[in-house]
């Protein structure tokens, strides 16, 4: 079995709701955080496969198209090759918040498809994430958490907690160095 990375894109990947821009609705409002490149990198270069999981409410709500999403994640996944990183699959659920949907986090169905599509060892796996449904759903489907960013979420009760995905990035890949030192 292999180990997954699940990430939640806004406000781990991209910024959000900052001076730049409020929501990413099309290709022009997406900006890499910093080290997100480098750190995508570092999970490649250590055989983890690297999903993006994501709420985008916007779709249901009727402020953005599907096909706009495809060309924001289009944009993401070349910003990203500037890097060398690459994303192994990206879901999403396109429903509106409180639709109640099985897809939607907190609920954990996307990284249990995921897992079960390619062979993912959740309990060795991690969701990292922003918000407290972020943890939630990492949580729900069995997957260690991280807690990343400055949004004052510590409620959430991730196992960790790093300033950003960079600094999760370099804490996992040590420490999975680390350990095949004693194994």
């Amino acid at each position: 079995m292999t180990i997954g990375m699940f990430l939640d894109r806004d406000g781990v990947i991209n910024e959000v709701l900052s001076h730049r821009v409020k929501f990413v609705n099309k290709p022009e409002d997406f900006y890499l955080l910093d080290g997100v490149g480098e750190a995508i990198k570092l999970f490649n270069e250590e055989g983890f496969k690297v999903f993006v999981v994501t709420n985008q409410g916007g779709i249901g709500l009727g402020f953005m198209e599907e096909m706009a999403l495809q060309n924001v994640h289009k944009k993401m996944q070349d910003d990203l090759a500037v890097y060398g990183a690459e994303i192994d699959h990206i879901a999403y659920c396109p429903h509106k918040p409180h639709a109640k949907c099985a897809c939607r986090k907190p609920k954990p169905q996307m990284i249990t498809d995921l897992a079960k599509k390619y062979d993912i060892d959740l309990e060795k796996s991690y969701m990292i994430g922003d918000r407290e449904p972020d943890i939630e759903a990492g949580k729900e489907a069995g997957t260690q958490t991280i807690l990343v960013g400055d949004r004052k979420e510590r409620q959430a009760d991730a196992d960790m907690y790093f300033p950003d995905l960079l600094a999760a990035a370099q804490w996992i890949c040590n420490l999975r160095k680390t350990r095949s030192v004693f194994y």
